[in-house]
């Protein structure tokens, strides 16, 4: 068990914080932009053109913060790549990085075959 290293043994749990990233990069943004969308709405309803202008701009700062939330991943994902290439530790983390990212496709889940022979 010693040859397995610790991203393979807790790959499961990698696997699962990356469900909960992918659904929070997704869900956020649309949640942040349809409450400004809601916002503007009801502006634009009362025909304050004060109120508009305010719930335009609050409606743009949404989305901007929907766009940062949704490359935030990717911002990680870049600096775990130059770490790696730094620091040559990358054969150690690759697991746990794949996990995080790509947790259906990338993500190794198999270390129990490999200990136990299955």
């Amino acid at each position: 068990m010693n040859d397995i290293s610790f991203c393979n043994r807790t790959a499961n749990i990698w696997q699962l914080v990356g469900y909960v990233v992918l659904v929070i990069k997704i869900v956020v943004p649309l949640i942040i932009i349809i409450l400004g969308m809601v916002e503007l709405s009801k502006a634009v309803l009362s025909s304050d053109e004060k109120a508009i202008k305010v719930s335009a701009t609050n409606l743009f700062k949404k989305i901007i913060i929907g766009v940062i939330i949704f490359f935030i991943p990717t911002v990680i994902n870049f600096a775990f790549y130059l770490v790696s290439d730094f620091l040559n530790v990358s054969s150690e983390y690759d697991n746990c990085f794949n996990c995080l990212t790509s947790p259906n496709s990338k993500c190794n889940t198999s270390y129990k075959s490999e200990i136990f022979g299955n």
